[in-house]
Formats: C-alpha cells, sequence, structure tokens
C-alpha cells in the first residue's frame, strides 16, 4: 500500500512562502548589481566600498560617498514598499527591467 509522507508535502502557505522569497531574492540580487554597477562607474569595488566614503578628507570622495548613501536608501525604502504590495496584490508583478526603470534616478555630485 502506497502512503503518503507527509514530510515532503509542501502546503499552499509554504507555496506561497517560498515564491514570495523567490521573487525577493530575484528582484534584490538586480537591484544590488545595479548599485554595485553605478559606484564601478567611478572605480569603486561597490556601494558598499562607495558609502565608506562618507566624511573623507578628500572632498570629492565624500561627496560621493554620502551621496550614493542617500540613493541606496531611497532605492531600498522604493524598492521594498512596492515589492510588498505586489506580494499583498495591490499592484501587478513588473517585470525586473521594468522595475528597475522605477527605482530612483542617482546623479552623480
Amino acid at each position: 500500500m502506497w502512503t503518503v509522507d507527509l514530510s515532503k508535502v509542501l502546503t499552499a502557505e509554504q507555496k506561497a512562502a517560498e515564491a514570495r522569497a523567490a521573487l525577493q531574492a530575484r528582484y534584490s540580487a538586480a537591484i544590488q548589481a545595479h548599485l554595485d554597477a553605478r559606484a564601478r562607474a567611478r572605480q569603486y569595488d561597490g556601494i558598499q566600498t562607495a558609502i565608506t566614503y562618507r566624511g573623507d578628507p578628500n572632498p570629492q570622495f565624500s561627496a560621493e560617498g554620502e551621496a550614493l548613501f542617500a540613493w541606496r536608501s531611497a532605492v531600498w525604502t522604493y524598492s521594498t514598499a512596492e515589492l510588498l504590495k505586489v506580494i499583498a496584490g495591490e499592484r501587478p508583478q513588473p517585470g525586473v527591467k521594468e522595475f528597475m526603470a522605477e527605482l530612483p534616478v542617482f546623479e552623480w555630485p
């Protein structure tokens, strides 16, 4: 007789949670790559390195670090709020490219 192994059964709730995690991971990776690419445009290793230059004695580095820090915050604030709307069914899920076009624009100081 065949027996169901309940440890391998996924509930609808578990499937939904996995789908949310996959959605967040896909968009988060694209957003992080976008942030890092912008910092690399000025020869920083990535956004994490660039923001450490806030308050640097070199005025240009300091200004760039500060601007990237503020922009990073704006990007994650916007993206987190919008992805929560997608998960809640309050807005349709955009493609990654379309979503990236919605993110706050960065201007170098």
